[in-house]
């Protein structure tokens, strides 16, 4: 039993070795053919998985690749979370709310509509597909906007969305399996377990966020003060544990206490030492580097090409029409009320543009598998598809769109909306 293991150990830290070599390696490359580094590590997942050289497979290692794909997703997010300014969300919230709700409704349906009509499956195993992939994903779209120049009001609105949306995208998929097992269906029902998940998160967030922040300080409750990096870990953790534990939702969670940590001076929290956030900062970054390596690489090696070459035709006519119809229907929706947002056509045209698919989605797609729900081949060969052109053609071209779109940071209306943000 113990040599057991012991080999299962070392096997995992020899995959784990191929993993991250291999994301570093084809990282380099990105930066020499200037492609986005994502699309590099999920073809080097590709490369490295059963497809192609067959060095790495983690069917073996299943509790591994989940606590990677979460806590990955879950410390990207409170990042994310850091990010965001409350007094710029404040501005958008409008359209952000219902991004986040109505929004991936509206997406999962018409969605669903296509893949009935496309893949002649019922219409509640359509609808179950357009749920798994109707969320956004922060593990992509929380370090591409984080470094992009564009305004602050659509940076913010676009990583809020992604932290505030897969909430969203899991209870529709759970409620929906709901009555695929035999259940039933209960709009009220429904919208006490998103507020409950969306609240109770919050709540948990903010409770750890506030005291994590006060530890670390140079106030004098700061008794872990110069562990900002260390701690943020321990908060990450804590945090999605303790949400999910009481049936709340722990990447909500994550996202809030990033933002308590992120706007201390709004709070009326003490700041963190000078040393203390440089170490935090450059700690952080090798961390976030590490952790999308490992989950999209995974994300290449779990690629199953058997059944994406059976459906690919299918599935991508399907994406087509995720990207070109329902998610530009969806935000202009969301957005066209917002008066207090005043968004422009610019923006709203690259609000449409912007709907990355990844971790969320592709964890949703592997439950639907283990569980053995009907058409579950078919979602995961969508889901599939829909990962690779969203991040392929979505995230490649972000910061080119937005130049063509003039809304670059250095054009002249996003650097006066800039300089009142920092003012």
């Amino acid at each position: 039993m113990e040599g057991n293991t012991v080999l299962l150990a070392e096997n995992l830290m020899k995959l784990l070795f191929i993993i991250i070599i291999s994301g570093v390696v084809f990282a380099k490359i990105g930066k020499k053919i200037k492609m986005p580094d994502v699309v590099l590590f999920i073809i080097a997942g590709i490369i490295v998985g059963p497809s192609v050289l067959n060095l790495v497979d983690f069917s073996s290692y299943p509790i591994e690749n989940q606590l990677i794909l979460t806590f990955g997703a879950a410390y990207i997010l409170y990042d994310g979370g850091r990010e965001i300014q409350l007094k710029v969300l404040n501005e958008v919230k409008g359209s952000v709310a219902v991004l986040a709700t109505a929004g991936v409704i509206i997406s999962a349906f018409i969605t669903g509509f296509f893949a009935y009509k496309v893949l002649h499956i019922d219409f509640i195993y359509a609808l179950l597909l357009g749920s798994v992939i109707a969320s956004t994903d922060p593990s992509v779209l929380v370090p591409l906007f984080k470094n992009m120049n564009i305004s602050p009001k659509l940076k913010q609105t676009i990583i809020s969305e992604s932290a505030f949306n897969d909430a969203v995208g899991a209870i529709m998929t759970f409620a929906i399996i709901g009555i695929i097992s035999g259940g039933s269906f209960s709009l009220g029902h429904s919208i006490i377990e998103l507020l409950k998940e969306a609240g109770g998160g919050t709540v948990v967030g903010a409770i750890f966020g506030f005291l994590g922040t006060a530890l670390v300080s140079e106030a004098k409750v700061g008794v872990l003060r110069g562990y900002a990096g260390e701690v943020a870990v321990a908060l990450v953790l804590a945090s999605y544990v303790t949400a999910v534990h009481f049936g709340f939702s722990g990447f909500m969670a994550v996202f809030i206490v990033g933002m308590v940590c992120g706007n201390k001076k709004m709070f009326g929290l003490a700041s963190v030492d000078e040393e203390s956030y440089e170490l935090h900062s450059k700690f952080k970054e090798v961390t976030i580097s590490m952790l999308r390596i490992m989950i999209f690489v995974l994300l290449g090696v779990q690629m199953n090409f058997a059944i994406l070459s059976k459906y690919w035709g299918k599935a991508l006519i399907i994406v087509l029409g995720f990207v070109f119809i329902a998610r530009p229907v969806s935000v202009l929706f969301s957005v066209i009320f917002d008066r207090k947002a005043k968004w422009n056509i610019r923006e709203i045209a690259y609000l449409m543009w912007t709907r990355e698919t990844g971790v969320i989605p592709a964890a949703l797609a592997g439950m639907l598998i283990s569980m053995k729900i009907q058409n579950a081949d078919i979602i995961s060969a969508v889901t599939s598809m829909a990962i690779i052109i969203t991040l392929t053609f979505q995230a490649s071209t972000a910061k080119y769109f937005a130049k063509i779109l003039k809304l670059d940071i250095d054009s002249g209306e996003n650097k006066e909306q800039s300089d009142k943000v920092a003012a």
